[in-house]
């Protein structure tokens, strides 16, 4: 575990916003730290280029260099993006899920396409406020309007289009959110200091310098693409494909195993807002290797913020090992696995329903019943593939069909029903912009949720670092075998904040560990 020091400062849990502590990020970047990747964006003055932290080209002089929080702000001031580190390619900012606050909650729409999908009006719908006051919170924290943190975004998922398909750039700019040709034209030119076809020929030439030195595979055209996603290291591929596969649906999620019986890849189908699509997640040294197909290249820039999601690929783990591993009871498991994650949701509606399925049973017994529905109602998947091909069925079809199709008691089928349908309705809104309070206390009001479910999917809905499942069996047995006892385990976990949500991820492991198998509370 790395120490902090004056060289090379290491992210704290008192507070975020690092972009205005001018010097601590200036020694990030003298010292090239790769762990502020993402965190805040470096911009020079003299050449009007921004960059990573850990860009490798000579260190400006302090008095030429701004920080910003995003890359939307850079270039709101004027700067272009370094070709040299791409400061886009990094992972990203884990500041949007430790905060729950106005700015944080709309970067993760954003980052979700929804201002390309429903403009500034659905997003200020979505998080309740008026679209004046938004850009005016937007703009004050984050340097830029919503519309100019759409802007990066789009420009981002144009970029991964251009180099790693073989799409017409015609297609590229309407896929990836422009409105024109020419809006696309001048954004990659803005953004990039170079036109659309440089950049594809330019990665053309590296792609094909790298295939021979790479076991990932050629991108292929059309609809399916071969992604690598970076992360902060360390990071426990292993540990996170193995929770999801333990609780893989069949036909919605597969898993590839070694001779050993280990997890080495896990795929699932994704239920996108212009069709279906599906991944394929290979975890490697220094990147997760991402296959996705999709039936509509818009959903690109969505399909990728999900999966990084699913795998909370933006997380700090030496911020998180700093807390948790200072306590006794922790040290020893945080150093057999420093780079544990939070397994998120790639849908919100999917994640409800699935945790009721789980609620007082096993986890074999909840990934059987929602084999069942998505047996009987999935639907298929719009696009080829050698993985799964169903889309766990929509809120409206197991509203209508839930009662003949599961099996228990009625009054649990009943509610399933019911939620469902308050689902479907949007009575019950579940997504990533929510405010944690509210959305908690929505779903405590709706029938058949009772407390473990609403943090549970709190936890991996709104990725949420400092929830702790004290009610969870399989938790609490962990807790004991640390030497916790169980019944103070809310007390002693306040030493664990901000990162209750990861201490739990290793309790979890602790009390799986000590019987083979897992139980949902």
């Amino acid at each position: 575990m790395q120490s902090t020091t004056a060289s090379s400062p290491a992210p704290t849990a008192d507070g975020w916003g690092i972009w205005h502590d001018t010097e601590r990020c200036y020694r990030a970047v003298m010292s090239r730290d790769a762990r502020f990747d993402g965190q805040f964006i470096t911009a020079v003055r003299t050449t009007g280029i921004y960059c990573r932290p850990s860009c490798p080209a000579l260190t400006p002089k302090a008095q030429n260099v701004r920080f910003f929080p995003t890359s939307a702000a850079a270039q709101a001031n004027g700067f272009r993006a370094c070709r040299r580190c791409l400061p886009d390619a990094v992972p990203g900012s884990p500041e949007w899920n430790v905060r729950a606050d106005l700015a944080a909650r709309a970067m993760r729409l954003i980052a979700d396409g929804t201002v390309d999908r429903e403009g500034v009006p659905g997003l200020a719908h979505r998080l309740g406020y008026s679209e004046r006051q938004l850009g005016r919170v937007l703009t004050a924290e984050l340097g830029a309007g919503p519309l100019a943190l759409a802007r990066a975004h789009r420009a981002h998922s144009a970029r991964l289009l251009i180099e790693m398909s073989e799409l017409p750039l015609t297609d590229v700019a309407f896929a990836s959110g422009f409105t024109s040709v020419r809006q696309f034209n001048d954004t990659i030119r803005e953004v990039f200091a170079t036109t659309p076809s440089q950049l594809r020929a330019t990665a053309t030439a590296a792609r094909r310098r790298a295939e021979s030195a790479s076991d990932d595979p050629a991108p292929t055209s059309g609809t399916r693409l071969n992604l690598r996603l970076p992360f902060r290291a360390p990071f426990d591929g292993a540990g996170i494909l193995s929770f999801l596969a333990a609780r893989a649906v069949t036909g919605v999620e597969q898993v590839s195993t070694d001779e050993g019986g280990a997890v080495t890849g896990y795929a699932r189908t994704l239920r996108l807002a212009h069709g279906g699509g599906s991944a394929w997640l290979t975890p490697r040294a220094d990147h997760v290797r991402c296959e996705l197909r999709l039936a509509d290249v818009r959903d690109l820039g969505s399909a990728v913020t999900r999966v990084r999601r699913l795998l909370d690929l933006d997380a700090d783990p030496d911020a998180v090992n700093t807390v948790l591993g200072a306590d006794p009871s922790l040290a020893p498991l945080v150093a057999a696995v420093p780079g544990i994650r939070v397994p998120g949701a790639v849908d919100g509606a999917e994640l409800v329903l699935r945790a009721m399925l789980g609620q007082q049973v096993s986890v074999a017994a909840a990934r059987t019943a929602a084999g069942t529905l998505a047996a009987e109602l999935g639907e298929p998947l719009p696009v080829d593939t050698d993985g799964p091909a169903v889309l766990f069925p929509d809120p409206d079809a197991v509203a209508a069909h839930a009662e003949e199709v599961l099996r228990g008691p009625r009054r649990r089928i009943a509610a399933i029903r019911d939620v469902a349908g308050m689902l479907a309705t949007g009575e019950l809104d579940v997504h990533v912009g929510r405010e944690a309070e509210e959305l908690r206390a929505e779903l405590l009001a709706a029938p058949g949720i009772g407390p473990w479910t609403a943090d549970y999917v709190l936890m991996r809905v709104l990725g949420a670092p400092d929830l702790l499942l004290t009610g969870d069996l399989v938790l609490r047995r962990g807790a004991r075998a640390l030497g916790i006892d169980p019944e103070r385990l809310t007390t002693h976990a306040q030493t664990w904040r901000p990162w209750r949500s990861y201490a739990g991820m290793h309790l979890w492991r602790a009390g799986a560990d000590t019987t083979g198998k897992e139980r949902q509370s």
